[in-house]
């Protein structure tokens, strides 16, 4: 049994997310898609945005296509319904808002290519796929679309692929470093259940920066991102304070005028690790200084797709990319989906 087998088995939706666009997540769902229909999995495809085009939209380069076999189901909005090459039933007209009409649920009756879209909103994209799983699918795939990496969010799937590749970088040991990176972001700790989490789940409703003590107290700063404002989140911080709940993105600018005796003083709390956007030297330098950070939700890797060639030109010994991978991510399945 094949990598796709093993998944729905544990699984029933996968947003297939790229570390960068051309890192070849929809190479990873040609892929997929190839072992589904060896296996016999019945399938779901959607998108986080149009795909299965032969051309780039943004770059102009030449894209792999989707081919989905007899059987699969498949949301296509009605303006691209015309343009498929596989011959489509269709078994659902949803409400579900796409910039190129009404999104469709269709049944594919002859396999062909297909250009697939899907909701923008990660709960109408949810509701796709419970749609589609009541429909008989056995596992949804979900293409994120143009670097969406706001498709990873544990909301969207019940866990992800991750597609990294040469185009990260001309050296592979930062391709290696930069995707390890990711790996452990999206596995920072959740908050333990408890007073702590209560308090900040009943009060994040107008997504404001909060600060909590040991107590569960909340104190809400009026602020709705702490991006820019370190200055005002160290006044804010007591003695008493314990936990700073960040209701948007993390980057250094939400903790660089911090003092170092309060970072280490509190916990930063975060909704899940798509928020933090900070580089692997800065992380490790603000780790080494005492900085800690829990979600309230993390996000599972079911797998990595490895892609060792670049748009630009350049390329990676295949093997060696996928060995020198597993050395530094050994407890996650890695293919290389072009060997």
């Amino acid at each position: 049994m094949g990598l796709l087998y093993d998944l729905s088995t544990k699984y029933k939706t996968l947003s297939i997310v790229g570390m960068a666009k051309n890192a070849g997540k929809t190479t990873a769902l040609n892929y997929l898609i190839e072992e589904a229909i060896d296996e016999g999995v019945v399938l779901g495809v959607t998108s986080t945005g149009r795909d299965g085009e032969s051309q780039d939209l943004v770059t102009g380069t030449e894209k792999p296509r989707v081919y989905l076999d007899q059987d699969m189901l498949v949301a296509v909005p009605s303006l691209l319904y015309e343009m498929a090459d596989a011959g489509l039933e269709v078994i659902k007209s949803t409400s579900y808002s796409t910039a190129i009409g009404t999104l469709l649920i269709c049944r594919v009756r002859e396999a062909g290519y297909v250009q697939i879209a899907g909701p923008v909103i990660n709960a109408e994209q949810k509701l796709l796929c419970q749609d589609m799983l009541d429909l008989g699918c056995q596992l949804i795939l979900i293409d994120g679309a143009i670097d969406r990496k706001t498709i990873a969010s544990p909301d969207t799937s019940d866990a992800i692929i991750l597609s990294t590749g040469a185009v990260l970088s001309r050296k592979m040991n930062k391709v290696v470093e930069e995707t390890a990176h990711v790996v452990n972001l999206y596995r920072t700790p959740e908050l333990e259940q408890g007073r702590i989490r209560d308090a900040i789940e009943q009060n994040n409703f107008d997504d404001k920066v909060m600060l909590v003590n040991e107590q569960g107290e909340v104190k809400k700063l009026d602020l709705i991102t702490g991006l820019g404002a370190s200055k005002e989140i160290n006044g804010a911080i007591d003695e008493d304070t314990r936990y700073i709940y960040i209701p948007g993105a993390f980057t250094n600018s939400v903790i660089s005028d911090i003092s170092l005796k309060k970072l280490k003083q509190v916990r930063f709390v975060l909704k899940d690790p798509t928020k933090i956007f900070v580089n692997v030297m800065d992380w490790g330098v603000y780790r080494k200084k005492g900085f800690r950070l829990n979600v309230l939700k993390n996000i599972e890797i079911a797998a990595i797709t490895v892609n060792p060639w670049s748009p630009a030109g350049y390329t990676f010994d295949n093997r060696f990319l996928l060995e020198e991978m597993q050395k530094a991510i050994p407890d996650i399945p890695i293919v290389d989906v072009r060997m």
